[in-house]
């Protein structure tokens, strides 16, 4: 190795959230951290919820109430027989529009000719001799 281009390695505490500390190498010095390999859920094989700015809570505010979950199951299979309804008031329809005679169809207005379609007189000479009928 080369002499005096490497930084400082000196010994540093790691101070966990859950209380646990071991020294380790650093160029930084001491610090703290939220998870290590003693409470952290890869390495013990629990859960375990890390709240962050207290989203934990809030979710649990939202959507942790068990009456809440029941009255949302009870929204849920409201909405389903309402839409089972629907779905019959639509089939009823269709079977009466399915029953009546069918109503006789206008006839459309006869369409101009297409631009592609064979040329004028006119342009007819033009296109054949070079010739126009004004020259």
């Amino acid at each position: 190795m080369r002499e005096g281009i490497h930084p400082e390695y000196p010994p540093a505490n790691v101070n966990c959230a859950c209380g646990n500390t071991f020294v380790t190498r650093s160029t930084r010095g001491d610090f703290q951290v939220d998870v290590c390999a003693a409470c952290h859920p890869f390495y013990t094989g629990t859960q375990k919820l890390i709240d962050a700015a207290g989203r934990v809570d809030r979710f649990n505010k939202r959507y942790g109430d068990a009456k809440k979950v029941d009255a949302k199951a009870a929204g849920v299979a409201a909405q389903e027989k309402a839409l089972k309804e629907a779905a019959a008031a639509k089939a009823e329809r269709e079977a009466k529009k399915a029953a009546e005679p069918p109503k006789p169809k206008k006839e459309k207005k006869a369409e101009a000719a297409p631009a592609d379609a064979a040329p004028s007189a006119e342009a007819a000479p033009a296109a054949e001799g070079g010739e126009t009928p004004a020259s």
